[in-house]
């Protein structure tokens, strides 16, 4: 078959995208297996140099592509490799749940989580572990802060140097981040920025102070729009953001970084300056911009980028996108190989390459149904979607119905927004021409923020999708099949293939969502009266009665629990008991907030409980500590708290301060839920002299872990045993003693990790019946 000219062009611009690939592979594998990484290195350059030495003297562009591709895959190994030893020494210093204090350079943007606290990247200079100081190496470490624990607030942004102290948590395999700072001590300001990075952060600065006086939510989004703060966004307008697929538009990205280079050359130009100090000009014009607005992952990418297009252009050369594109991930990628597992840099550089690749082909394909503007209008938010979709569910398991015409009514009002907003983001001298520039992009910015809260609202406007891998993978098949019946030149046998795959996703891909949602609670038993969601490692377990519904504990990740209360069909519950602060008991708190009538909690331990708490009350419900002796009502049935004591000092907060949960009648199986008590405070609650034996079912204490007391057990006497806990956990739970302990004493066992969700309710022989979502139903007497 003959290939024509242009075809061969578009080829060879497609090779560098093949190095790019090749390097981001190498750095995937490098930094979640980092003792490959030198092994990866030396073959890697070692069979770079073998392959240089057989090029023939004429060799084709496809021999050049290859050894670019292997010497760049082996410098991304090679720093990796070289990097490893540092991080190691730095592991073994600090350790996972070490008390550390460190001295630390600000290298990230300070961003709100919804929890309140306030998080953000830093490389350590010095870490002080027990009486002893080392060299942190500069090397990147993430800290986590409650706001009211920082000493010096006003001044904590990026080029601050702060003290810190708290305990660490080992991070993930692939992060850029060594290990994660909890800074429960509190984080101490002890130099603020200075040069271009406190003008920098005073810019900001400004831009926010200006925009708070305008309306919102508008006013509250101007500063995202132009620099990417994101400070004054709503909760609830950061929500309709990301359901309305808008939530792009406050990432500073490429977009903005072409408008500043292109804004910048069109100035040096129409000043009639040479091409090399329009270049000039476009560069520091960038940079600035970078400092700016901190480089984000999606930042570097745009700017290494629109620097190595306006390099071709100084040289002359035709800067073809995807070869610019392949050119900057490879040079990213070498510069920082953590990079390669950044959600953010991965949603940025397949967006660029969908609007380069399929932008184009997807207009053609859709003039044949419109008009041949609205299919070049309708390319671009289709393309990007079509490429990011798969990567964005693995965060949120839905996709946006309406996304791509959200993107389409805001679209114009983006450029617009950010130009203007950044015009007055500079004009900090000047504060009546700041607020007039302000209020002018106030105008669309408030645009934008209607249309999301529009789309936001429309019923149906978001489709429930499978998890994980699996949904990324189902999605991306639907999206290529969706774009091969959009094009124009495809085979009759291809469209046909195509169509029935389309057919056959949407239809499993909809009775699987719809198990999730409306048709959840047909796949439980309809008399369930305990309910224990399968969250990972963590409680959360649903108690039902009359009509009424009890939550105790909330799971460690609030998607979990989100998907346990639609799969149950509850909406809304009347009682939430806190048993105490720990994420596996709390960490899914965001997804019952403004949905509970009444909270109870243990000992709160740090601000960041008490802002949790005062969320909930925030949001309507009745909160208030639980005490031993408290009771109350749930439909028919009763709750009592069984622990922790009155006034007691013993237990201030934590495990041993968990709240323990009585609850009987109206078809509950009377049941203890026992929190994470230790061994300690289970003989004080055996003893105490309040507990009403025997039990139906016991929720076994912290996750069935070896800091159990036999004779409360004993005393229990429990027919059901539930032990909820994640598989392959970490920590050996449950332990084997633990299990036969509860073996002895002849309880039926259920646990979350082998089993999945558990129901129980009772029987009309009275009888517990317990329904395993992975196995069986048994009784127990």
């Amino acid at each position: 078959m003959t290939v024509s000219p242009a075809a061969r062009r578009r080829l060879r611009r497609l090779r560098l995208l093949a190095v790019a690939g090749w390097a981001w592979s190498v750095a995937i594998v490098a930094t979640l297996a980092p003792a490959m990484a030198g092994f990866l290195a030396l073959a890697g350059w070692a069979i770079t140099a073998g392959t240089v030495a057989l090029i023939p003297r004429r060799h084709g562009t496809a021999l050049v592509a290859l050894v670019l591709a292997l010497a760049a895959g082996s410098a991304v190994a090679s720093h990796v490799a070289l990097a490893e030893p540092a991080r190691d020494d730095l592991r073994s210093v600090v350790g996972g749940g070490r008390a550390i204090e460190v001295t630390a350079t600000v290298v990230g943007k300070v961003e709100q989580r919804a929890s309140r606290e306030l998080a953000f990247d830093a490389v350590v200079t010095i870490v002080r572990a027990g009486r002893a100081d080392v060299p942190g190496h500069d090397l990147p470490i993430g800290i986590r802060v409650h706001p009211e624990e920082v000493e010096g607030l006003a001044e904590l942004d990026v080029g601050a140097i702060v003290v810190a102290a708290g305990s660490t948590r080992a991070t993930d395999a692939g992060e850029r981040a060594v290990v994660d700072l909890l800074a429960g001590r509190g984080v101490a300001v002890v130099q603020p920025p200075v040069g271009l990075l406190a003008a920098a952060g005073a810019l900001r600065h400004g831009l926010t102070a200006a925009a708070e006086g305008l309306p919102e939510p508008g006013g509250g989004l101007l500063p995202g729009l132009a620099v990417g703060d994101t400070t004054l966004v709503e909760p609830s307008l950061d929500e309709a953001m990301t359901s309305s697929s808008l939530s792009h538009l406050t990432a500073v990205s490429g977009a903005n970084c072409a408008l500043v280079v292109g804004t910048a050359f069109a100035a040096a130009a129409l000043a009639g300056a040479s091409r090399g100090v329009r270049i000039a000009a476009s560069m520091a014009a960038l940079g600035g911009f970078v400092v700016l607005v901190t480089p984000e992952p999606s930042v570097s990418r745009a700017a290494v980028m629109a620097a190595v297009a306006m390099l071709a252009v100084a040289l002359g050369r035709p800067a073809v996108g995807i070869s610019v594109l392949s050119l900057a991930v490879t040079v990213l990628l070498i510069g920082d190989p953590w990079l390669a597992t950044s959600l953010g840099f991965a949603l940025s550089a397949v967006a660029t390459a969908s609007l380069l690749l399929l932008a184009r082909p997807l207009a053609s394909g859709l003039e044949r149904w419109m008009p041949r503007s609205l299919a070049l209008g309708l390319s671009v938010p289709i393309a990007a979607q079509l490429a990011c979709g798969p990567l964005l569910v693995l965060i949120d398991p839905t996709v946006p119905l309406y996304g791509v015409v959200a993107n389409l009514l805001a679209a114009p009002a983006a450029p617009a927004a950010t130009v203007v907003g950044l015009a007055a983001c500079l004009a900090l001298s000047i504060p009546v021409l700041q607020s007039g520039l302000a209020a002018i992009a106030w105008v669309p910015s408030a645009w934008i923020a209607a249309t999301a809260h529009t789309f936001a609202d429309v019923p149906g406007g978001a489709l429930p999708w499978l998890e994980g891998w699996p949904g990324a993978l189902a999605l991306a098949g639907l999206g290529a099949v969706g774009a091969v019946l959009t094009l124009r030149r495809v085979p009759p046998a291809l469209r046909t293939v195509s169509a029935l795959l389309a057919a056959a996703v949407v239809g499993v891909l909809t009775g699987s969502s719809a198990l999730g949602t409306v048709a959840g609670p047909l796949t439980l038993p309809a008399n369930w009266t305990i309910l224990a969601c399968d969250v990972g490692q963590g409680d959360a377990v649903l108690i039902r009665s009359a009509g009424e519904v009890a939550l105790i504990d909330t799971g460690p990740e609030p998607e979990a629990l989100s998907g346990c209360l639609d799969r149950a069909g509850v909406g809304r519950l009347d009682l939430l008991v806190l048993t105490h602060f720990d994420l596996d008991h709390a960490g899914g708190s965001a997804a019952v907030i403004g949905r509970v009538a009444h909270v109870r909690h243990g000992p709160p331990t740090s601000a960041a409980d008490e802002a949790l708490l005062r969320d909930f009350d925030s949001a309507g419900a009745s909160v208030a500590p639980a005490v031993a002796g408290e009771h109350g009502g749930l439909g028919a049935a009763q709750w009592r708290i069984r622990w922790p004591p009155a006034g007691s000092r013993a237990f201030p907060g934590g495990n041993d301060a968990s709240v323990v949960v009585d609850i009987a009648g109206g078809g509950v199986p009377h049941a203890l839920f026992l929190g994470d008590l230790s061994a300690s405070p289970q003989r004080g609650l055996a003893a105490s002299g309040t507990l009403r034996p025997p039990y139906e079912v016991v929720k076994v204490a912290h996750h069935g872990s070896a800091d159990q007391a036999p004779e409360l057990y004993e005393r229990i006497d429990p027919a059901v045993a539930l032990v909820t806990v994640g598989s392959d956990n970490g920590y050996g739970h449950p332990r084997r003693e633990t299990l036969d302990l509860l073996a002895d004493l002849g309880a039926v066992l259920a646990r979350t990790d082998d089993q999945g969700m558990l129901a129980l309710w009772h029987e009309s022989s009275g009888a517990v019946a317990v329904w395993r979502e992975r196995g069986d139903v048994s009784t127990a007497d």
